[in-house]
């Protein structure tokens, strides 16, 4: 009984802990500490999303309808290259973040439920956190039709597959968002918060042109 839980463990866990454009992302904004819940929670809910789409057999209509593929393949690439140009941006002229997640280590300004005050509004972090997220055209390969497939190798037990894989996709997405928060002291200057714009900047249009490219 616990075997296809542990399974389903271990290919989630497998899928996502890689470098990625919705990983630097949840990384990037536990480094802000801003919104850092609700990205996590964002992520890790849509992965159950996809992968229950998958142990319930739609990823074999998206492999029989390769257009939608194709769809948010292009959609993904322009949102990921202009992604990485804005952060390419970040990087050439710094906003003053630095100081502002050095400021949170030594006052706690409250907003509202107690949490960090934050300068970027939710509902723009949420938007570009759903579209990272949604428009990867390798979230439906790899978590609906890869997923999916193996989950209903296990008959009965996909189901407990599926728990596994979901539990694998809370516990790295709110280990990697609030974890990040811990290495704010050691990115509080300039300096380093333009080495990671800049490394965020180089991956994410790396990985919207390598979706256009031929295969």
């Amino acid at each position: 009984m616990i075997s296809p839980v542990l399974a389903g463990l271990g290919l989630g866990l497998s899928l996502i802990v890689a470098i990625g454009a919705q990983n630097l992302f949840v990384l990037r904004q536990g480094l802000r500490r801003e919104h850092v819940f609700v990205v996590a929670a964002i992520c890790a809910v849509s992965d159950a999303v996809l992968i229950v789409l998958g142990v319930s057999g739609v990823g074999f209509v998206l492999q029989a309808v390769p257009w939608l593929i194709d769809a948010v393949r292009w959609a993904g690439a322009a949102f990921l290259v202009t992604y990485g140009v804005l952060a390419a941006r970040r990087a050439w002229r710094p906003s003053g973040e630095a100081f502002a997640v050095a400021e949170v280590d030594s006052v706690e300004h409250e907003d509202g439920g107690g949490s960090v005050a934050t300068r970027t509004r939710l509902l723009p972090v949420m938007l570009t956190c759903l579209a990272l997220t949604w428009l990867n055209p390798h979230v439906y390969l790899d978590t609906v039709f890869l997923l999916g497939t193996v989950a209903n190798t296990h008959g009965d037990d996909r189901w407990l597959f599926a728990a596994g894989a979901m539990l694998a996709s809370v516990a790295w997405f709110f280990g990697l968002a609030f974890g990040a928060r811990f290495l704010g002291r050691r990115l509080s200057t300039p300096r380093a918060w333009r080495i990671l714009d800049a490394i965020i900047a180089v991956v994410m249009i790396a990985l919207g042109i390598s979706l256009v490219l031929p295969h």
